[in-house]
């Protein structure tokens, strides 16, 4: 990270959860966390936990696990969808996320499991066999990352204990409920707000319109528990698997943090909390 690094986080030296940050799913669109870290580093503050749901799981653990926001542009500017899933259609879904798997996993470096991270991390996901919301904080990170990620029909359910697991945006989108009784002050971060969108031309379009659709109906109640949210709209301009403007949207989550805290009063001053 950019901020000078610690072997714990400062919520385990103070004995207080102060700052949580909650981070949606939006595919390609989740790069835009990254961008809000950074502003979030630059006025002063630091997540003591965070909680993530697919595009944002990945963002949460690999920030947890000291990739600074500005390494997300390098890693993810070398790679594309292509390159981080198999063609590969089978029972469950189209495309096989093991690629992803192992550029997830050589990325996290020394970290395996949750529970080792120096800043806990929550994962929010879908329990497609009993039909609810869950989330992990212990366990392999890999393996309940691609579960957050694994949207249905696209990419197969992730078995975990003999419970197939799929996307937490199928069921609740924005992990803000996960972590609301943990934290004084919550910042959350959409980066699937839903604007008008042109006619579907393919059927990945078809399938992320209709989950987008889904998070939009989902993502309310919890948006309405964060303290400060952000949510940067020009976003939706860009594909939710296209990786070829992640600068664009990296700096769009950027200014609107900025912008947000800023508007705050929170710009180089302590949270309100008491």
């Amino acid at each position: 990270m950019d901020m000078e690094k610690e072997t714990k986080s400062s919520a385990a030296e103070s004995g207080r959860i102060r700052l949580g940050i909650a981070m949606s799913g939006g595919g390609a669109r989740g790069v835009a966390h990254a961008g809000a870290l950074a502003a979030i580093e630059e006025a002063g503050h630091k997540p003591d936990i965070i909680a993530g749901v697919s595009a944002g799981s990945i963002v949460a653990a690999l920030y947890a696990a000291w990739i600074g926001p500005k390494q997300f542009l390098d890693i993810f500017s070398k790679k594309s969808f292509k390159k981080l899933v198999d063609f590969r259609p089978h029972s469950g879904g189209l495309f096989s996320m093991q690629p992803f798997k192992k550029f997830l996993e050589s990325n996290l470096g020394e970290y395996k499991n949750l529970e080792d991270l120096p800043i806990p991390v929550y994962i929010g996901v879908t329990n497609f066999t009993d039909g609810i919301s869950e989330e992990f904080h212990t366990g392999p990170i890999a393996e309940r990352v691609l579960a957050s990620c694994s949207i249905p029909i696209t990419f197969p359910p992730v078995i975990i204990n003999d419970k197939e697991y799929v996307d937490g945006g199928v069921l609740r989108n924005h992990p803000a409920w996960i972590i609301r009784d943990k934290c004084d002050y919550l910042i959350g971060v959409n980066v699937s707000p839903l604007t008008q969108k042109k006619r579907a031309d393919s059927f990945l379009s078809v399938a992320m319109r209709t989950y987008n659709l889904w998070a939009k109906a989902n993502q309310r109640d919890d948006m309405a528990l964060c303290d400060l949210n952000i949510a940067p709209l020009e976003i939706t301009h860009y594909g939710p698997f296209d990786l070829r403007y992640i600068n664009n949207v990296y700096m769009s989550g950027y200014v609107h943090t900025r912008k947000a805290l800023r508007d705050a009063g929170l710009w180089q001053n302590p949270l309100p909390i008491k």
